[in-house]
């Protein structure tokens, strides 16, 4: 095909996404119990984790996600020891139509921070004396969609009552 000239038509720039760095913006760990809590314990701890996603536009096409992880293991109703990890990028994604760019930004820039938030968690647990925490592999487009459905939800909510 041709633009009438004899010359091929124009091709639309290549999607780029692109990790300009990424960083520790702030972690804790905790063990307050210890030294007790390192005893062997007669029961397997409840963990319970919370991931959260959040974004802030730097510029035109950068953007800083950050991918929030706090944790708690508990036994017995003492707390074992607990983290609160929040870890970021700065992306730069040029050329991505614009209904297609919060998704991106909310599930495929914290997909590529996972491994590496993953890794620090479990290397602070370890380090506190623990079995390294693996966290299983998150569902960001899931964790999107219930954002999404609990944002519209609020507003819903906000425009029922009265005033």
């Amino acid at each position: 095909m041709t633009n009438g000239n004899g010359a091929p038509p124009e091709a639309a720039p290549p999607p780029q996404l692109n990790v300009l760095a990424q960083y520790t913006k702030d972690l804790s760990f905790e063990n307050p119990n210890a030294p007790s809590s390192l005893q062997p314990q007669a029961q397997q701890p409840a963990i319970n984790i919370q991931i959260n996603v959040s974004a802030n536009n730097l510029s035109e096409s950068e953007y800083e996600v950050t991918l929030s992880v706090e944790g708690k293991a508990e036994n017995a109703g003492k707390v074992m020891f607990s983290f609160d990890l929040a870890y970021a990028g700065v992306f730069r994604i040029v050329n991505v139509p614009k209904e297609n760019l919060h998704p991106l930004v909310m599930i495929e820039c914290p997909r590529l921070l996972f491994p590496f938030a993953r890794e620090i968690i479990a290397t602070s647990v370890r380090d506190g004396g623990f079995p390294p925490l693996m966290l299983d592999p998150v569902d960001f487009v899931g964790l999107y969609r219930q954002n999404i459905e609990r944002q519209a939800a609020a507003q819903q909510a906000a425009q029922v009552k009265p005033s």
